[in-house]
């Protein structure tokens, strides 16, 4: 084990793929300078000697942290998705290595509920095709095929952060909301929770997606589900690419049955921004497609770059993982005149009484203490009187299961 002084000068951030540029600033401002900023993702071999020496790793959407890559991090203490998802990261492969990932759940949802609402207005009023066609030179001016948002009735799959705050959005336009979700949520306003996804398809004018990606939510849009959506009505889908099946997408946009579709995310993105989007819905002039772009506001990536930066912070400083995805959750205030243990361990039973058994035996005293579980492996920080400290290291250091010891402060 590592004993971890906490020396801000040699703690080595990596930063991937032009994060905002306040994640450095908040970085340097905590009194940590050693960060490096690369401004793109990186190829595996290239990502594996850069995140050698890394304590901390923050990336986006594209950079994948597979066991390969987290194998070759042997000091890697965090990793920051500057995003909502955290599916680019191996996390159990992270969590055995005891390595917290964070991310930011929260910061852009307002820009991905604004960028559904300028869809659905778009697409009802048929501004994509007629935009074509004076760009070709046609004057297309009627009232054919273009209707107010007022009145009509949105289906909202997933009301969670997103879909709430879309929820009061759209109320705000006149329209009415129904929401299908896999839990019983209390609604925003005059929303209505259905109690099937079906009827909520066969009821909604505009059907727009905001689940997370799990097994239970792959394909979950696929021809069936299509079919039972009224004709002339709208989908749109700003969640996971894997939400959908496109081919059967395709399909119903082009048989007429839906009256356009607006997509943000795909199955298989481009990887980089030179690279095409290979998809059947190329071409259609009633379906919007943007380059998974959500989220991706200045504003929203300001949000992002605050919070996870400010994760990083406390963890680095107190060892705080009280949001992590895939880790136990402990947030404890820091005292005077005591040093902070972090012992990372495999979830064994009595490993937290062998510690306190030997810690009185040899009278090192406990000020503080917190333990939790979360799958294979257990989580303890504890407070130690600081003349304690390197004994107690020594001591844990020897601990069976013991996965990774650090010494804050």
């Amino acid at each position: 084990m590592e004993l971890q002084a906490n020396i801000k000068s040699s703690t080595r951030f990596l930063l991937l793929e032009g994060v905002h540029q306040n994640v450095v600033d908040t970085l340097n401002k905590a009194g940590f300078e050693n960060v490096e900023y690369i401004t793109h993702a990186l190829d595996e071999d290239v990502l594996i000697e850069k995140i050698k020496d890394a304590r901390f790793v923050g990336i986006r959407s594209r950079t994948q942290l597979t066991k390969k890559v987290l194998d070759a991090a042997e000091r890697l203490t965090a990793i920051g998705c500057f995003c909502i998802g955290t599916n680019q990261v191996d996390l159990d492969a992270a969590r055995e290595k005891g390595i917290p990932v964070f991310n930011a759940p929260y910061s852009n949802t307002r820009s991905v509920a604004e960028l559904v609402i300028g869809q659905l207005i778009l697409l009802l009023r048929s501004i994509p095709a007629k935009s074509k066609q004076v760009h070709k030179g046609s004057w297309p001016k009627s009232a054919k095929d273009s209707n107010e948002a007022r009145g009509k009735t949105l289906g909202i799959v997933g009301y969670g952060s997103i879909g709430s705050q879309l929820s009061v959005l759209a109320e705000s336009l006149g329209m009415q909301v129904i929401y299908y979700d896999v839990i019983t949520k209390l609604p925003l306003g005059n929303a209505r929770q259905v109690n099937t996804l079906k009827e909520l398809l066969n009821t909604a004018d505009v059907v727009t997606l905001h689940v997370p990606e799990l097994p239970s939510t792959k394909n979950m849009m696929a021809k069936s589900e299509f079919e039972q959506m009224k004709k002339g009505s709208i989908f749109i889908n700003a969640a996971r690419g894997t939400c959908v099946q496109i081919e059967d997408l395709a399909e119903v946009i082009e048989n007429g049955k839906l009256r356009g579709a607006a997509i943000d995310v795909f199955p298989i993105e481009p990887k980089s921004n030179a690279e095409p989007l290979d998809s059947p819905l190329r071409g259609f002039d009633n379906v919007i497609l943007t380059p998974h772009i959500g989220g991706s506001t200045a504003e929203a990536q300001a949000n992002i770059g605050l919070e996870v930066s400010e994760k990083f912070v406390q963890y680095a400083n107190s060892g705080t993982t009280a949001s992590a995805v895939n880790f136990p959750h402990i947030s404890m205030p820091q005292q005077a005149n005591t040093h902070r243990l972090l012992h990372i361990h495999h979830n064994q039973p009595g490993v937290l009484s062998k510690v306190n058994q030997l810690f009185a035996e040899k009278n090192i005293n406990i000020l503080a203490q917190s333990l939790m579980t979360s799958n294979d492996v257990g989580y303890l920080v504890v407070d130690v009187a600081d003349t304690d400290s390197q004994q107690a290291f020594d001591h844990l250091d020897k601990e069976e299961g013991t996965i990774r010891l650090r010494l804050l402060y």
